[in-house]
């Protein structure tokens, strides 16, 4: 029997007309209704895969972090979101994959590791969950299985201001300031120890660490001004 084809992937740096015109379209609402401001874009390169790792407080943050970005992210989100009307929609030809709440499948995992390689930014809330404080949670290790499978950059990235924006009871959208600030990128050497068996809790600490850092810097910043 043939080998069975690879499906075939989208560009990693080219945007489709879909994702370019939400992201438009949010520019305007967001600049002036949330007051949006993002720093640290450039620590993002215009080529390359890797993983973009995030604290998580509302269902803004996903747009919030993709709209400064010229090239695309492909996020995971929870699969039961796929089945809601119009949503599904959007998720699907945004570049949002599928991934199980509760248990991350083998082929999740591999068609996210394939994406990377490929050369996108695929995107992960380790948080699980949407923080009911707008505080930084503690990390799910889900993220761990990502990185033990591929040596690819991680870029940390902080939020803040979402949660007041559009909480998680929240249904309009209202005029808080939002932030999001990205890190420095945490390059695979320096992760390459704490993948080892036994060390998980340790690498999970640190990504968190490093999120954490961004995550207090956005705010410091939301609240500057």
């Amino acid at each position: 029997m043939p080998a069975a084809k690879s499906p075939v992937l989208e560009s990693p740096t080219r945007r489709n007309w879909t994702w370019f015109t939400f992201q438009i379209t949010l520019q305007v609402v967001f600049t002036f209704w949330l007051r949006f401001r993002a720093r640290g874009i450039e620590k993002i390169p215009a080529h390359g895969g890797g993983l973009i790792l995030s604290n998580h407080q509302s269902f803004l943050d996903p747009l919030l972090i993709g709209m400064p970005l010229t090239r695309p992210v492909s996020f995971l989100a929870r699969d039961s979101l796929f089945r809601v009307p119009i949503i599904g929609w959007i998720l699907r030809n945004t570049y949002v994959k599928p991934i199980s709440r509760e248990k991350a499948s083998t082929a999740s995992i591999r068609e996210t590791v394939q994406r990377m390689e490929h050369g996108f930014l695929c995107g992960l809330f380790p948080e699980g969950t949407r923080s009911a404080t707008g505080q930084v949670g503690e990390f799910k290790p889900g993220f761990v299985a990502l990185l033990r499978r591929t040596s690819l950059p991680v870029y940390p990235v902080g939020v803040a201001g979402a949660n007041l924006a559009l909480g998680r009871k929240s249904f309009l959208l209202k005029p808080f300031r939002v932030c999001v600030v990205f890190g420095n990128p945490i390059q695979p050497e320096e992760i390459a120890p704490l993948k080892e068996r036994g060390r998980e809790e340790e690498l999970v600490a640190f990504v968190r660490d490093r999120v954490l850092a961004c995550q207090m810097e956005a705010d410091a910043w939301r609240l500057s001004k």
